[in-house]
Protein backbone atom coordinates (compact mmCIF):
# COMPACT_ATOMS: atom_id res chain seq x y z
CA UNK A 1 0.00 0.00 0.00
CA UNK A 2 1.58 3.29 -0.90
CA UNK A 3 2.93 5.90 1.53
CA UNK A 4 1.38 8.61 -0.53
CA UNK A 5 -1.90 7.25 -1.03
CA UNK A 6 -4.24 4.86 0.94
CA UNK A 7 -7.68 3.99 0.46
CA UNK A 8 -9.27 3.43 3.54
CA UNK A 9 -10.45 -0.06 4.05
CA UNK A 10 -9.01 -1.23 1.05
CA UNK A 11 -6.84 -4.28 1.17
CA UNK A 12 -7.28 -7.99 1.74
CA UNK A 13 -10.86 -8.54 3.05
CA UNK A 14 -12.20 -9.44 6.23
CA UNK A 15 -9.38 -8.68 9.14
CA UNK A 16 -7.34 -6.39 7.23
CA UNK A 17 -10.12 -4.09 6.50
CA UNK A 18 -11.38 -3.97 9.97
CA UNK A 19 -7.38 -2.85 11.28
CA UNK A 20 -7.75 -0.37 8.58
CA UNK A 21 -11.17 1.05 9.68
CA UNK A 22 -10.08 0.79 13.57
CA UNK A 23 -6.63 2.72 12.39
CA UNK A 24 -8.21 5.89 11.20
CA UNK A 25 -10.91 6.11 13.82
CA UNK A 26 -9.55 7.69 16.64
CA UNK A 27 -7.19 9.79 15.06
CA UNK A 28 -10.08 11.31 12.85
CA UNK A 29 -12.66 11.96 16.23
CA UNK A 30 -9.78 13.27 17.84
CA UNK A 31 -9.44 16.25 15.52
CA UNK A 32 -12.70 16.49 14.99
CA UNK A 33 -13.70 16.34 18.80
CA UNK A 34 -10.62 19.65 19.14
CA UNK A 35 -11.99 21.60 16.37
CA UNK A 36 -15.50 21.23 17.63
CA UNK A 37 -14.66 21.91 20.83
CA UNK A 38 -13.01 24.91 20.07
CA UNK A 39 -15.66 26.39 17.67
CA UNK A 40 -18.33 25.56 20.15
CA UNK A 41 -16.84 27.03 23.70
CA UNK A 42 -15.88 30.45 21.96
CA UNK A 43 -19.93 30.35 20.75
CA UNK A 44 -20.96 29.71 24.37
CA UNK A 45 -19.17 31.96 26.31
CA UNK A 46 -20.88 34.80 24.73
CA UNK A 47 -24.20 34.12 25.76
CA UNK A 48 -23.82 34.85 29.93
CA UNK A 49 -22.18 37.84 28.46
CA UNK A 50 -24.97 39.71 27.15
CA UNK A 51 -25.86 41.36 30.25
CA UNK A 52 -22.36 42.57 30.44
CA UNK A 53 -22.33 43.57 27.27
CA UNK A 54 -25.45 45.59 27.28
CA UNK A 55 -24.12 47.48 30.46
CA UNK A 56 -21.09 48.29 28.50
CA UNK A 57 -22.10 49.47 25.71
CA UNK A 58 -24.91 51.02 26.92
CA UNK A 59 -27.69 49.62 24.38
CA UNK A 60 -30.70 47.67 24.98
CA UNK A 61 -31.54 43.79 24.54
CA UNK A 62 -32.90 43.84 21.00
CA UNK A 63 -29.78 45.40 19.76
CA UNK A 64 -26.83 43.21 22.01
CA UNK A 65 -28.94 40.29 21.13
CA UNK A 66 -27.58 40.33 17.64
CA UNK A 67 -24.28 39.07 18.74
CA UNK A 68 -25.96 36.22 19.18
CA UNK A 69 -28.42 36.67 16.24
CA UNK A 70 -25.72 37.79 13.73
CA UNK A 71 -23.47 34.88 14.51
CA UNK A 72 -26.36 32.25 13.97
CA UNK A 73 -27.44 34.28 10.39
CA UNK A 74 -24.29 34.14 9.29
CA UNK A 75 -23.81 30.17 10.74
CA UNK A 76 -26.94 29.66 8.86
CA UNK A 77 -26.08 31.41 5.62
CA UNK A 78 -22.77 30.04 4.71
CA UNK A 79 -23.79 26.80 5.39
CA UNK A 80 -24.96 25.67 1.80
CA UNK A 81 -21.84 26.70 0.73
CA UNK A 82 -19.72 23.81 2.75
CA UNK A 83 -20.67 21.21 0.45
CA UNK A 84 -19.10 22.75 -2.50
CA UNK A 85 -15.98 24.12 -1.21
CA UNK A 86 -15.30 20.72 0.79
CA UNK A 87 -15.93 18.73 -2.69
CA UNK A 88 -13.67 21.08 -4.28
CA UNK A 89 -10.50 21.75 -1.90
CA UNK A 90 -11.34 18.81 0.59
CA UNK A 91 -13.13 19.01 3.91
CA UNK A 92 -9.59 19.28 5.26
CA UNK A 93 -8.51 22.29 3.93
CA UNK A 94 -11.91 23.80 4.44
CA UNK A 95 -11.86 22.88 8.05
CA UNK A 96 -8.72 24.47 8.54
CA UNK A 97 -8.94 27.61 7.06
CA UNK A 98 -12.28 27.73 8.88
CA UNK A 99 -10.54 27.44 12.19
CA UNK A 100 -7.84 30.29 11.25
CA UNK A 101 -10.78 32.60 10.19
CA UNK A 102 -12.64 31.84 13.90
CA UNK A 103 -9.27 32.52 15.54
CA UNK A 104 -8.54 35.69 13.91
CA UNK A 105 -12.20 36.76 14.11
CA UNK A 106 -12.26 36.03 17.86
CA UNK A 107 -8.36 39.00 17.91
CA UNK A 108 -11.51 41.18 15.79
CA UNK A 109 -13.75 40.76 18.39
CA UNK A 110 -11.29 41.67 21.58
CA UNK A 111 -10.41 44.75 19.51
CA UNK A 112 -13.56 45.90 19.01
CA UNK A 113 -14.70 48.82 20.83
CA UNK A 114 -18.10 49.77 19.65
CA UNK A 115 -21.01 47.43 19.49
CA UNK A 116 -21.47 47.42 15.81
CA UNK A 117 -17.87 46.57 15.41
CA UNK A 118 -18.55 44.05 17.79
CA UNK A 119 -21.40 42.88 16.02
CA UNK A 120 -19.71 42.87 12.57
CA UNK A 121 -17.00 40.56 13.97
CA UNK A 122 -19.21 38.29 15.66
CA UNK A 123 -20.51 37.78 12.18
CA UNK A 124 -17.36 36.67 10.39
CA UNK A 125 -17.04 34.60 13.24
CA UNK A 126 -20.32 32.93 12.56
CA UNK A 127 -19.29 32.36 8.86
CA UNK A 128 -16.01 30.53 9.65
CA UNK A 129 -18.37 28.38 12.30
CA UNK A 130 -20.74 27.73 10.19
CA UNK A 131 -17.99 26.03 7.84
CA UNK A 132 -16.82 24.34 10.99
CA UNK A 133 -19.99 21.85 11.69
CA UNK A 134 -21.04 21.06 8.79
CA UNK A 135 -17.40 20.13 7.33
CA UNK A 136 -17.10 17.83 10.59
CA UNK A 137 -20.33 15.61 10.24
CA UNK A 138 -19.30 15.43 6.55
CA UNK A 139 -16.18 13.83 7.69
CA UNK A 140 -18.25 11.51 9.67
CA UNK A 141 -20.30 10.07 7.04
CA UNK A 142 -17.80 9.61 4.47
CA UNK A 143 -15.19 8.12 6.46
CA UNK A 144 -16.06 6.43 9.46
CA UNK A 145 -17.48 2.65 8.61
CA UNK A 146 -21.15 3.03 8.82
CA UNK A 147 -21.28 0.39 11.83
CA UNK A 148 -19.71 2.98 13.95
CA UNK A 149 -21.19 6.42 12.41
CA UNK A 150 -23.61 6.45 15.48
CA UNK A 151 -20.79 5.84 18.10
CA UNK A 152 -18.95 8.82 16.15
CA UNK A 153 -21.78 11.15 16.06
CA UNK A 154 -22.10 10.35 19.62
CA UNK A 155 -18.32 11.69 20.84
CA UNK A 156 -18.11 14.33 18.48
CA UNK A 157 -21.62 15.61 19.83
CA UNK A 158 -20.23 15.46 23.33
CA UNK A 159 -17.47 17.80 22.20
CA UNK A 160 -20.54 19.97 21.35
CA UNK A 161 -22.36 19.80 24.46
CA UNK A 162 -18.82 19.97 26.89
CA UNK A 163 -18.24 23.27 25.25
CA UNK A 164 -21.58 24.62 26.77
CA UNK A 165 -20.76 22.60 29.86
CA UNK A 166 -17.69 25.04 31.25
CA UNK A 167 -18.65 27.59 28.67
CA UNK A 168 -20.93 30.33 31.21
CA UNK A 169 -18.83 29.12 34.07
CA UNK A 170 -15.40 29.93 32.32
CA UNK A 171 -16.95 32.97 31.33
CA UNK A 172 -18.37 34.18 34.29
CA UNK A 173 -14.86 33.97 35.72
CA UNK A 174 -13.82 36.39 33.21
CA UNK A 175 -16.23 38.57 33.08
CA UNK A 176 -16.15 38.56 37.03
CA UNK A 177 -11.84 38.76 37.32
CA UNK A 178 -10.93 40.42 34.27
CA UNK A 179 -13.17 41.97 31.20
CA UNK A 180 -14.72 40.61 28.74
CA UNK A 181 -12.84 40.73 26.22
CA UNK A 182 -10.71 37.70 27.20
CA UNK A 183 -13.98 36.13 26.45
CA UNK A 184 -12.36 36.31 22.61
CA UNK A 185 -8.89 36.22 23.57
CA UNK A 186 -8.61 33.11 25.13
CA UNK A 187 -9.92 31.78 21.21
CA UNK A 188 -5.95 33.08 20.21
CA UNK A 189 -4.16 30.16 21.91
CA UNK A 190 -7.01 27.78 21.59
CA UNK A 191 -7.59 28.24 17.89
CA UNK A 192 -3.72 27.71 17.21
CA UNK A 193 -3.86 24.22 19.16
CA UNK A 194 -7.27 23.14 17.37
CA UNK A 195 -5.47 24.02 13.62
CA UNK A 196 -1.98 21.75 14.76
CA UNK A 197 -4.21 18.89 15.74
CA UNK A 198 -6.36 18.90 12.56
CA UNK A 199 -3.31 18.91 10.43
CA UNK A 200 -1.69 16.03 12.43
CA UNK A 201 -4.87 13.64 12.56
CA UNK A 202 -7.33 14.43 9.96
CA UNK A 203 -6.53 12.65 6.68
CA UNK A 204 -6.71 14.54 3.48
CA UNK A 205 -9.25 13.17 0.80
CA UNK A 206 -11.58 13.70 -2.20
CA UNK A 207 -14.85 12.53 -2.85
CA UNK A 208 -15.27 14.27 -6.20
CA UNK A 209 -14.93 17.96 -7.76
CA UNK A 210 -17.61 19.97 -8.68
CA UNK A 211 -18.15 21.15 -12.15
CA UNK A 212 -19.42 25.15 -11.08
CA UNK A 213 -19.98 26.97 -8.41
CA UNK A 214 -23.90 28.32 -8.20
CA UNK A 215 -23.28 31.80 -7.37
CA UNK A 216 -27.07 32.56 -8.51
CA UNK A 217 -27.89 29.94 -5.45
CA UNK A 218 -25.57 31.42 -3.33
CA UNK A 219 -26.79 34.76 -3.58
CA UNK A 220 -30.68 34.14 -3.66
CA UNK A 221 -30.17 31.97 0.08
CA UNK A 222 -28.10 34.62 1.23
CA UNK A 223 -30.65 37.45 0.84
CA UNK A 224 -33.42 35.26 1.47
CA UNK A 225 -32.23 34.74 4.69
CA UNK A 226 -30.95 37.92 6.17
CA UNK A 227 -34.96 39.28 5.00
CA UNK A 228 -36.74 37.04 7.02
CA UNK A 229 -34.54 37.49 9.99
CA UNK A 230 -34.44 40.96 9.90
CA UNK A 231 -38.35 41.19 9.87
CA UNK A 232 -38.82 38.93 12.27
CA UNK A 233 -36.46 40.76 15.04
CA UNK A 234 -37.63 43.73 13.81
CA UNK A 235 -41.02 43.65 13.82
CA UNK A 236 -41.63 44.75 16.90
CA UNK A 237 -39.91 47.71 16.99
CA UNK A 238 -41.30 48.66 12.74
CA UNK A 239 -44.77 47.15 13.80
CA UNK A 240 -46.09 43.60 12.35
CA UNK A 241 -48.26 45.23 9.78
CA UNK A 242 -45.79 47.87 8.58
CA UNK A 243 -44.22 48.35 4.76
CA UNK A 244 -40.83 47.22 5.95
CA UNK A 245 -41.52 43.97 8.07
CA UNK A 246 -43.91 42.76 4.96
CA UNK A 247 -41.77 43.72 2.27
CA UNK A 248 -38.66 42.03 4.20
CA UNK A 249 -41.27 38.94 4.64
CA UNK A 250 -42.91 38.88 1.43
CA UNK A 251 -39.61 39.49 -0.64
CA UNK A 252 -37.63 37.06 1.67
CA UNK A 253 -39.89 34.16 0.95
CA UNK A 254 -40.06 34.80 -2.73
CA UNK A 255 -36.39 34.88 -3.18
CA UNK A 256 -36.46 32.10 -1.07
CA UNK A 257 -38.78 30.16 -3.51
CA UNK A 258 -36.58 31.15 -6.58
CA UNK A 259 -33.11 29.85 -4.50
CA UNK A 260 -35.29 25.91 -4.28
CA UNK A 261 -36.22 26.29 -8.23
CA UNK A 262 -32.62 27.78 -8.81
CA UNK A 263 -31.58 24.57 -6.84
CA UNK A 264 -33.81 21.90 -7.86
CA UNK A 265 -32.82 22.62 -11.82
CA UNK A 266 -29.07 23.28 -11.82
CA UNK A 267 -26.81 20.93 -13.11
CA UNK A 268 -24.72 21.26 -10.41
CA UNK A 269 -26.56 22.69 -7.73
CA UNK A 270 -25.03 24.42 -4.36
CA UNK A 271 -27.34 22.32 -2.25
CA UNK A 272 -28.96 19.23 -3.47
CA UNK A 273 -32.46 19.12 -2.25
CA UNK A 274 -32.58 15.69 -3.37
CA UNK A 275 -31.84 14.39 -0.17
CA UNK A 276 -35.02 15.53 0.35
CA UNK A 277 -36.91 12.60 -1.13
CA UNK A 278 -35.47 10.64 1.83
CA UNK A 279 -38.24 10.86 4.28
CA UNK A 280 -36.58 9.94 7.16
CA UNK A 281 -34.07 12.44 6.66
CA UNK A 282 -36.81 15.23 6.34
CA UNK A 283 -38.61 13.62 9.59
CA UNK A 284 -35.42 14.01 11.38
CA UNK A 285 -34.57 17.35 10.54
CA UNK A 286 -38.24 18.84 11.22
CA UNK A 287 -37.52 17.01 14.48
CA UNK A 288 -34.12 18.49 14.93
CA UNK A 289 -35.01 22.14 14.00
CA UNK A 290 -37.99 22.18 16.50
CA UNK A 291 -35.74 20.97 19.35
CA UNK A 292 -33.59 23.60 18.19
CA UNK A 293 -35.93 26.37 18.85
CA UNK A 294 -37.06 24.91 22.48
CA UNK A 295 -33.04 24.92 23.51
CA UNK A 296 -32.10 28.51 22.26
CA UNK A 297 -35.28 29.69 24.50
CA UNK A 298 -32.94 28.46 27.38
CA UNK A 299 -29.87 29.65 26.38
CA UNK A 300 -31.23 32.96 26.19
CA UNK A 301 -33.79 33.43 28.58
CA UNK A 302 -31.70 31.60 31.60
CA UNK A 303 -28.89 34.23 31.53
CA UNK A 304 -31.20 37.38 31.27
CA UNK A 305 -33.82 35.96 34.24
CA UNK A 306 -30.39 35.32 36.29
CA UNK A 307 -28.56 38.44 36.11
CA UNK A 308 -31.42 40.64 35.28
CA UNK A 309 -33.89 39.64 38.06
CA UNK A 310 -32.32 38.08 40.53
CA UNK A 311 -28.91 39.88 40.17
CA UNK A 312 -26.98 36.83 39.76
CA UNK A 313 -23.37 37.57 39.04
CA UNK A 314 -21.95 36.46 35.82
CA UNK A 315 -19.76 33.44 37.73
CA UNK A 316 -22.65 32.64 39.96
CA UNK A 317 -25.00 32.25 36.93
CA UNK A 318 -22.80 29.71 34.86
CA UNK A 319 -22.21 28.15 38.17
CA UNK A 320 -26.23 27.10 38.30
CA UNK A 321 -26.25 26.54 33.98
CA UNK A 322 -22.85 24.17 34.45
CA UNK A 323 -25.04 20.82 35.84
CA UNK A 324 -27.04 20.94 33.17
CA UNK A 325 -24.81 21.53 30.28
CA UNK A 326 -22.46 18.58 31.91
CA UNK A 327 -25.47 16.56 32.11
CA UNK A 328 -25.90 17.07 28.05
CA UNK A 329 -22.03 16.42 27.81
CA UNK A 330 -21.67 13.45 29.18
CA UNK A 331 -25.13 11.77 27.93
CA UNK A 332 -23.84 11.82 24.93
CA UNK A 333 -21.25 9.36 24.26
CA UNK A 334 -24.22 6.81 26.02
CA UNK A 335 -26.80 7.66 23.90
CA UNK A 336 -24.34 6.95 20.88
CA UNK A 337 -24.23 3.06 22.46
CA UNK A 338 -27.51 2.88 23.23
CA UNK A 339 -28.78 3.98 19.86
CA UNK A 340 -28.21 0.45 18.35
CA UNK A 341 -29.48 -1.90 21.20
CA UNK A 342 -32.70 0.55 21.46
CA UNK A 343 -33.06 2.60 18.35
CA UNK A 344 -33.82 5.71 17.44
CA UNK A 345 -37.35 6.27 18.12
CA UNK A 346 -37.88 5.17 21.71
CA UNK A 347 -35.03 7.86 22.55
CA UNK A 348 -35.87 10.53 20.23
CA UNK A 349 -39.65 10.13 22.13
CA UNK A 350 -38.42 10.15 25.53
CA UNK A 351 -36.10 12.60 24.92
CA UNK A 352 -38.21 15.19 23.55
CA UNK A 353 -40.96 14.53 26.74
CA UNK A 354 -38.11 15.45 28.78
CA UNK A 355 -37.72 18.33 27.27
CA UNK A 356 -41.27 19.52 27.38
CA UNK A 357 -41.58 18.14 31.06
CA UNK A 358 -38.24 20.36 31.99
CA UNK A 359 -39.62 23.41 30.27
CA UNK A 360 -43.33 23.58 31.76
CA UNK A 361 -41.69 24.39 35.26
CA UNK A 362 -39.94 27.59 34.06
CA UNK A 363 -43.05 28.99 33.01
CA UNK A 364 -44.01 29.17 36.30
CA UNK A 365 -41.11 31.47 37.60
CA UNK A 366 -41.22 34.30 39.96
CA UNK A 367 -38.90 36.62 41.18
CA UNK A 368 -37.71 34.82 44.11
CA UNK A 369 -37.37 31.17 42.78
CA UNK A 370 -34.81 29.11 44.39
CA UNK A 371 -31.65 28.34 42.01
CA UNK A 372 -32.01 24.48 42.73
CA UNK A 373 -35.75 25.12 40.86
CA UNK A 374 -33.84 26.12 38.22
CA UNK A 375 -31.01 23.80 38.76
CA UNK A 376 -33.03 20.78 38.23
CA UNK A 377 -35.38 21.95 35.34
CA UNK A 378 -32.48 23.33 33.58
CA UNK A 379 -31.00 20.04 34.07
CA UNK A 380 -34.21 17.72 32.93
CA UNK A 381 -34.36 19.87 29.75
CA UNK A 382 -30.64 19.31 28.62
CA UNK A 383 -30.87 15.31 29.32
CA UNK A 384 -33.88 15.03 26.84
CA UNK A 385 -31.89 17.34 24.14
CA UNK A 386 -29.15 15.05 24.71
CA UNK A 387 -31.13 12.49 23.93
CA UNK A 388 -32.88 13.31 21.14
CA UNK A 389 -29.87 15.24 19.18
CA UNK A 390 -27.67 12.92 17.82
CA UNK A 391 -30.37 10.10 17.71
CA UNK A 392 -32.80 12.00 15.27
CA UNK A 393 -29.15 13.43 13.48
CA UNK A 394 -28.22 10.29 12.65
CA UNK A 395 -31.64 8.42 11.68
CA UNK A 396 -31.63 11.23 9.13
CA UNK A 397 -27.81 10.92 7.88
CA UNK A 398 -27.09 6.86 7.95
CA UNK A 399 -29.08 5.96 4.67
CA UNK A 400 -28.27 9.25 2.62
CA UNK A 401 -25.54 7.95 0.15
CA UNK A 402 -21.64 9.23 0.38
CA UNK A 403 -21.57 11.49 -2.01
CA UNK A 404 -23.98 13.44 -0.99
CA UNK A 405 -23.33 13.42 2.94
CA UNK A 406 -21.96 17.00 2.06
CA UNK A 407 -24.39 18.17 1.18
CA UNK A 408 -27.09 16.56 3.81
CA UNK A 409 -24.77 18.07 6.26
CA UNK A 410 -24.94 21.47 5.17
CA UNK A 411 -28.67 21.47 4.72
CA UNK A 412 -28.69 20.34 8.20
CA UNK A 413 -26.70 22.85 9.37
CA UNK A 414 -28.27 25.81 7.53
CA UNK A 415 -31.90 25.06 8.79
CA UNK A 416 -30.73 24.41 12.30
CA UNK A 417 -28.89 27.35 12.22
CA UNK A 418 -31.61 29.38 10.47
CA UNK A 419 -34.65 28.24 13.12
CA UNK A 420 -31.86 29.06 16.05
CA UNK A 421 -31.70 32.24 14.40
CA UNK A 422 -35.47 32.65 14.04
CA UNK A 423 -35.79 31.39 17.58
CA UNK A 424 -33.59 34.18 19.31
CA UNK A 425 -35.55 37.35 17.64
CA UNK A 426 -38.64 35.60 18.16
CA UNK A 427 -38.16 34.94 21.77
CA UNK A 428 -36.62 38.10 22.24
CA UNK A 429 -39.44 40.19 20.84
CA UNK A 430 -42.41 37.97 22.61
CA UNK A 431 -40.34 38.63 25.96
CA UNK A 432 -40.29 42.22 25.47
CA UNK A 433 -43.60 43.19 23.76
CA UNK A 434 -45.20 40.31 26.94
CA UNK A 435 -42.95 42.24 29.51
CA UNK A 436 -44.67 45.05 28.21
CA UNK A 437 -48.32 44.00 28.34
CA UNK A 438 -48.01 42.99 31.65
CA UNK A 439 -46.32 46.68 32.94
CA UNK A 440 -49.19 47.66 32.10
CA UNK A 441 -51.64 45.44 33.60
CA UNK A 442 -49.99 44.99 37.02
CA UNK A 443 -50.16 48.70 37.05
CA UNK A 444 -53.19 48.68 36.36
CA UNK A 445 -54.38 46.55 39.49
CA UNK A 446 -53.07 48.76 41.58
CA UNK A 447 -49.02 48.06 41.80
CA UNK A 448 -47.17 51.48 42.11
CA UNK A 449 -43.68 50.70 42.96
CA UNK A 450 -41.68 50.69 39.36
CA UNK A 451 -38.68 48.62 40.11
CA UNK A 452 -41.28 45.82 41.01
CA UNK A 453 -43.36 46.30 38.31
CA UNK A 454 -40.01 45.88 35.92
CA UNK A 455 -38.98 42.94 37.40
CA UNK A 456 -42.73 41.28 37.79
CA UNK A 457 -43.02 41.83 34.07
CA UNK A 458 -40.04 40.65 32.82
CA UNK A 459 -40.14 37.74 34.80
CA UNK A 460 -43.87 36.85 33.75
CA UNK A 461 -42.04 37.36 29.74
CA UNK A 462 -39.85 35.03 30.48
CA UNK A 463 -42.44 32.17 31.65
CA UNK A 464 -44.22 33.11 28.35
CA UNK A 465 -41.14 32.17 26.14
CA UNK A 466 -40.62 29.40 29.05
CA UNK A 467 -44.41 28.31 28.16
CA UNK A 468 -44.13 28.53 24.09
CA UNK A 469 -41.45 26.06 24.01
CA UNK A 470 -42.71 23.41 25.99
CA UNK A 471 -45.41 23.71 23.31
CA UNK A 472 -42.89 23.60 20.89
CA UNK A 473 -40.87 20.94 21.88
CA UNK A 474 -44.11 18.88 22.97
CA UNK A 475 -45.40 19.22 19.36
CA UNK A 476 -42.36 17.15 17.66
CA UNK A 477 -43.74 14.09 20.03
CA UNK A 478 -45.76 12.86 17.83
CA UNK A 479 -43.72 13.19 14.94
CA UNK A 480 -41.04 10.70 16.22
CA UNK A 481 -43.77 8.23 16.74
CA UNK A 482 -42.67 7.79 13.47
CA UNK A 483 -39.33 6.81 13.31
CA UNK A 484 -39.04 3.14 12.70
CA UNK A 485 -35.92 0.80 14.01
CA UNK A 486 -34.77 -0.33 10.93
CA UNK A 487 -31.70 -2.73 10.05
CA UNK A 488 -28.68 -0.66 8.83
CA UNK A 489 -27.18 -1.17 5.68
CA UNK A 490 -23.48 -2.21 4.80
CA UNK A 491 -20.90 0.82 4.45
CA UNK A 492 -20.72 2.38 1.28
CA UNK A 493 -17.86 0.96 -1.16
CA UNK A 494 -14.77 2.14 0.73
CA UNK A 495 -12.80 2.61 -2.56
CA UNK A 496 -14.91 5.79 -2.63
CA UNK A 497 -12.81 7.57 -0.19
CA UNK A 498 -9.12 7.84 -0.75
CA UNK A 499 -7.58 9.31 2.08
CA UNK A 500 -4.00 11.07 1.79
CA UNK A 501 -2.18 11.41 4.88
CA UNK A 502 1.42 12.84 3.70
CA UNK A 503 -1.01 15.96 2.21
CA UNK A 504 -1.29 19.47 4.19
Amino acid sequence: MSSKKQALGKGAPGTDQAAAHSEAFWPIMIALFFGSFFSTLASSTINIALPVLQRDFNTDLNTIQWVMTGFMLAMGTIAPVTGYFGERFSYKRLYVFSLAGFTLASVFCALSNTVATLIAFRTLQGVFCGVIVPSAMAVIYQVIPREKQAVAIGIWSASAMLAPAIGPTLSGWILEHVSWHWIFWMNLPIGIIAIIMVQLFMPYYRMKVPQSFDGIGFITVIASSASILIALSQGRAWGWTSAGTLSLLIGGLAVLGLFLWRELTAKSPLLNLRVFRSGRYTMALVITCILNISLYSGMMMTPVFLQNIQGVSPMDAGLILLPSSLAMAISMPFVGKLYGKVGPRVLTIIGLSMVALGSLPLSWLSVNTPHSYLLWCMVVRSLGIGLTMMPASNYGMEQIPKELSGHASSINNWTRSAFGSFAIAIFTAIMSSRSATHAQELAAGGLRDKVQIQMSAVTMGVDDVYLIATCIAAAAIPVAFFIRKHKKGPSAPAEQVVLEPQKA
